[in-house]
């Protein structure tokens, strides 16, 4: 099987895998406890949660340790516009469609269940959000705007500090959705000048089940998971010692190879962007053509049924995916893409592929020779 889904997750490293296993048997102590095993483990949280603060560039009590990224946007977001209603009244929450659902059904949630109110940010034709758009919107009772970093399905790279500089100037707080991002681009919170920044695992060769969300010092917040007092309170539960330990030694590599990975992944996905758009017949790019994820490529088909497709591509030996990973088999268009303007003839037929660490010219070339003919195996079964 040829593995063409690095945007939907990562397999582990081994230096991650080998940093982690000590932390199931041998100093499998609770950190919430006082004897020796515990404080071990309680050493292991704190060296953690000072690996990740470095890379980012914030202090080791900014770093609030959850399950997931999708955790780390629903208490970002719910956490931030209650506890900023409950200070000072404000109550407007500003966010895209384009962004994860894990940011866009918790606004919707909290517009429709905690009375706040929702505008919608518009994006460009390339999924951006513009510092133009967030300026339209922002008013004197906006408590809180969320912009992602880079889009998980077309891989568009959102002008960050730019928009946290407008979010600063009217005294909005700002949360970036850096889950898709942390692998290729810089997460240097003094660079993003962000009040909250949330990242998950597995998208940078860590384990599933573990991420964390940045929340700068003086950002108020209300937790979501109460009980304990972990998480200087703010996140209860048994720490996930051997998670939490995999987490930061992912980070801490994928900070250190950065360049290193960008330049092994670039040239081959420009080489997909290129073939695929000279080789096959109506099809179109997603997404920015040159601010884009290093390892990210993205097209619409038109008339081709996406999840038929990857079924043909699976069948072939490709894994790949249609968008999100949450979106898979869903016979509706992604939002994403239809709110790039594409009709429903363009939108059904999306197909991402995202490449990674283990990917190399042979599997490239295997896939693009491949492609077309499966593209058009899809377009005509979806015209029977």
């Amino acid at each position: 099987m040829i593995y063409l889904d690095y945007a939907a997750t990562t397999p582990v490293d081994q230096r991650v895998l080998d940093r982690m296993l000590p932390y199931f048997r041998e100093n499998y102590g609770n950190p919430s406890s006082v004897h020796r095993l515990g404080q071990k483990a309680e050493a292991a949280v704190d060296e953690a949660r000072e690996k990740v603060a470095a890379v980012l560039h914030g202090k080791p009590e900014e770093i609030i340790f959850t399950s997931c990224g999708s955790e780390s946007d629903n208490l970002a977001l719910r956490g931030a516009a209650i506890a900023r209603r409950n200070a000072s009244g404000e109550k407007w929450i500003l966010t895209s469609k384009t962004e994860h659902h894990a940011v866009s059904k918790t606004a919707e949630q909290l517009e429709k269940e905690y009375d706040f109110l929702l505008e919608w940010l518009d994006v460009d034709e390339h999924g951006t959000t513009t510092p133009e758009s967030l300026n339209k919107a922002v008013c004197s009772d906006t408590a809180l705007a969320s912009v992602m970093y880079a889009n998980n399905e077309i891989g568009t790279i959102n002008p960050i500090y730019e928009l946290a500089v407008i979010a600063k100037a009217n005294n909005i707080l700002f949360h970036t959705d850096a889950v898709q991002a942390a692998a290729y681009l810089d997460v240097n919170v003094e660079k993003l000048d962000v009040n909250l920044m949330s990242l998950g695992g597995h998208k940078f060769y860590g384990p599933k089940g573990v991420g964390a969300l940045y929340v700068r010092k003086g950002t108020g917040l209300v937790p979501h998971l109460t009980g304990g007092g972990q998480e200087f309170s703010l996140r209860a539960g048994t720490h996930n010692v051997p998670y939490i330990v995999g987490f930061a030694e992912a980070l801490h590599l994928v900070a250190k190879e950065r360049e290193e990975r960008t330049s092994h992944v670039k040239p081959l996905r420009d080489q997909i962007i290129g073939r695929v758009l000279e080789e096959i017949s109506d099809s179109k790019l997603t997404g920015h053509p040159e601010n884009r994820l290093p390892n990210h490529a993205s097209f619409v088909f038109k008339d081709v049924d996406g999840n038929l497709l990857l079924q043909l591509l699976d069948s072939a030996g490709f894994a790949c995916s249609s968008g999100s990973a949450c979106k898979t088999g869903n016979p509706e268009p992604s939002e994403v893409i239809t709110s790039l303007g594409f009709t429903r003839d363009w939108a059904l037929g999306s197909l991402r592929v995202t490449l990674g660490v283990d990917s190399n010219p042979e599997q490239i070339e295997s896939f693009l020779k491949t492609l077309p003919e499966l593209v058009e195996k899809a377009r005509g079964l979806n015209k029977k």
